[in-house]
């Protein structure tokens, strides 16, 4: 899967706009579909989160009027990527308990290191990937 929408760059703290959310929501729907007939299914809730909280990212932090989203299969890895174009410094934070955000890229940390799997960004910072290691059954 490679897919690629165009959003509207959101100004300061005003939210997204409907469109863009809808865009993001059929990307998600797009990647679901892509893993549940690719034979993925026994990542399918991790790489969804993942898939959420990077589109997500994408769209609220990045000012950007694109965003990439790929999923390929390489050497028994599902990989994820969203590319948004615009650089910045991709590193999980800690939250306290009265935060409501912050803690995305550590839960991406998290479900990746779980899955036996790496995650990390380029080196411009434009897009970030995941790899989840896949149990595949042999035959």
């Amino acid at each position: 899967m490679d897919e690629r929408i165009r959003v509207v760059p959101r100004r300061g703290d005003a939210p997204p706009r409907d469109q863009d959310v809808w865009r993001i929501g059929t990307l998600r729907r797009m990647a679901a579909a892509k893993l549940r007939f690719g034979g993925c299914e026994e990542l399918m809730d991790e790489a969804m989160l993942i898939v959420s909280e990077l589109l997500t990212n994408a769209l609220l932090h990045s000012g950007t009027q694109e965003i990439r989203l790929r999923l390929t299969l390489q050497g028994g890895f599902l990989r994820i990527t969203v590319d948004d174009g615009v650089p910045a410094t991709i590193e999980p934070r800690t939250a306290d308990d009265e935060d409501e955000a912050r803690r995305g890229l550590a839960l991406i940390d998290t479900l990746v290191k779980e899955n036996g799997g790496k995650w990390g960004s380029n080196d411009q910072g434009t897009s970030v990937w995941c790899d989840l290691r896949r149990e595949v059954e042999s035959q």
